[in-house]
């Protein structure tokens, strides 16, 4: 392994994102994209369920920085970050909650707040967001009852939470369709590649047995 080479210091650095208010994604969101809001303060998540039981981003309102903060929205900061890793917490499964703040990709102050898994100390430490890319996605239904779990948990203290657990398709079916004992065909691309649950890492059942006991065509009960 070779250390990269470290490039010389720029004279200037490039503005962020949002730099100057006009072109802050932040700024110009809804509040319906976000878990939670409040006058001050919204949450939001990420757009689609990632490694970690829950990954989200706090953020003021006013196109602040960190170190721009008036002492209310300061004060404010601690409390909210409390009372978000509690709630995240607060989940089965989550052994401990990372919080960072970067501020080199968006002006707008915006807190990550990442969920690492009870038992997986494989994961400790500063490399946590980057276990997120790799780790096999967890179920979407799983993730909105957590979306869900922390805004109903913000709420209890003030503001609105938006996001809702999945429904269930009550729904019966036009057709019943029976899945087959033996796994599909793998297809090309990153989706194929990457499990979409952590029992899909473990090693397939031989197509020799089923996971019911002798697989359809074995061998026949020896006469009595």
């Amino acid at each position: 392994m070779r250390v990269k080479k470290l490039a010389p210091p720029v004279e200037q650095e490039p503005p962020r994102s949002g730099e100057d208010g006009s072109d802050c994604v932040a700024c110009g969101t809804p509040d319906d994209a976000y878990i939670w809001v409040s006058e001050r303060w919204r949450v939001r998540a990420m757009d689609r369920p990632t490694g970690l039981p829950m990954v989200l981003i706090l953020e003021c309102r006013s196109h602040l920085d960190l170190g721009d903060l008036p002492n209310l929205l300061a004060a404010e900061l601690g409390v909210m970050t409390v009372r978000l890793e509690r709630a995240i917490r607060s989940l089965d499964g989550v052994a401990r909650v990372h919080v960072n703040r970067w501020g080199d990709g968006s002006a707008h102050l915006h807190m990550w707040f990442l969920a690492r898994p009870y038992g997986r100390l494989q994961l400790r430490g500063t490399f946590l967001s980057l276990w997120d890319d790799i780790l096999p996605v967890i179920p979407e239904p799983q993730w909105r009852e957590n979306l869900a779990h922390v805004a109903a948990w913000l709420a209890e203290f003030g503001g609105r939470a938006n996001a809702e657990p999945a429904h269930i398709q009550w729904e019966s079916p036009a057709t019943l369709n029976v899945p087959s004992a033996y796994p599909v065909e793998e297809t090309d691309g990153d989706e194929a590649r990457r499990p979409s649950t952590l029992g899909d890492v473990e090693p397939e059942t031989p197509p020799s047995e089923s996971r019911f006991g002798t697989a359809p065509g074995g061998p026949a009960a020896a006469p009595a």
